[in-house]
This record gives structure tokens, C-alpha cells and sequence, in this order.
């Protein structure tokens, strides 16, 4: 199983297989045995033998070690949590809010906003009609409308813009 692991700001590849581990390019016979009774566990490195206590953190893949003494906060995950945690980062990192996008093609009933209305985060901005079932569209953050495309009666592709949503000013 392969992980991306990070430690101290530094982001590393590790492969698991049986008895070995693979940390970026070096291969290491490897294993890990718990002591009855105890949280410990004695990591084998090749010939060296380690004391580890692992304590779960306050989210998926955060982990405090404690390895012969030392604490370390770490984040493991495997590839495709790694991926998803990544694109969820870069995509809270937009600023500001997102245009109201067609998800499918349909054609828009009704229109609920009008340009300068504030909205919520959840509030119901457009009606779309697509496979004879209606789909009513939401805000998914606060802000000003800004624009409003869709026009009742229209047909509109996947992907349209269909409300733009500007910043909430500040008071």
C-alpha cells in the first residue's frame, strides 16, 4: 500500500509491502509488532529497533508519534486521499464566491434572485427542469448577485452560467 506521508513541512512517498517499506527511492526491511497490554509498538528497521506510540489526531490521517522519546505530528494518507485532500485545499482557497453553474442541461422554470440581492449560503437562487424532474440550485456561500443569466424558459447547456455571485461588503 502506498502512503504520502508528511513530517516536519516535508512530504514523503512510502510504500508498504510485507516485510519492507520503500521511502521515496530506499528499500528497507521493515515490520511492526505491538506489545501486548501496552499502546507500544517496536519498529524494526533493518537491524535497529524502535519504541513507537501512535495516538490518533482530530482528523482522518493526523497521527502524534512518539518515536524513542521524540514527538512527531504527521499526516499519512493513501494516494487517493492525499488527491482529494489536495484538490479540497486548492479549491477553499479560491477567493470569493462562485458563479451558479448549470450542472446538467435542462431548461431553467424559475429564477429566484434578482441583481443586488444578498444571498445565504444554501438559499435557492435558479429552477432547472432536466429528465422531467425539477432541481432547485443553491447558493453554496454567501454573496451579492452580481449577474443574473438564466432566463425562465430557456434552455441552457451543462456548464452555463446561470447567477454571478459577487463578495458580501463588509459593514
Amino acid at each position: 500500500m502506498k502512503y504520502i506521508v508528511d513530517v516536519n513541512g516535508e512530504r514523503l512517498t512510502v510504500e508498504i509491502d510485507g516485510a519492507s517499506a520503500t521511502i521515496g527511492d530506499q528499500r528497507f526491511d521493515a515490520s511492526l509488532s505491538a506489545i501486548p497490554g501496552t499502546p507500544v509498538r517496536l519498529l524494526r528497521v533493518g537491524e535497529q529497533v524502535h519504541r513507537l506510540v501512535a495516538r490518533r489526531g482530530a482528523s482522518r490521517g493526523l497521527w502524534t508519534l512518539d518515536l524513542d522519546g521524540q514527538r512527531v505530528e504527521t499526516e499519512a494518507l493513501d494516494e487517493r486521499m492525499r488527491t482529494i485532500r489536495d484538490l479540497t485545499a486548492s479549491a477553499a482557497e479560491a477567493a470569493g464566491p462562485a458563479p451558479l453553474l448549470a450542472p446538467m442541461p435542462g431548461l431553467v422554470v424559475r429564477v429566484s434572485v434578482s441583481v443586488g440581492d444578498l444571498v445565504s449560503a444554501g438559499q435557492g437562487l435558479v429552477v432547472v427542469e432536466a429528465m422531467k424532474m425539477e432541481n432547485e440550485l443553491r447558493a453554496s456561500v454567501a454573496g451579492v448577485v452580481t449577474a443574473v443569466r438564466a432566463v425562465p424558459g430557456e434552455a441552457v447547456n451543462k456548464g452555463a452560467v446561470l447567477v454571478e455571485l459577487g463578495p458580501v461588503p463588509a459593514v
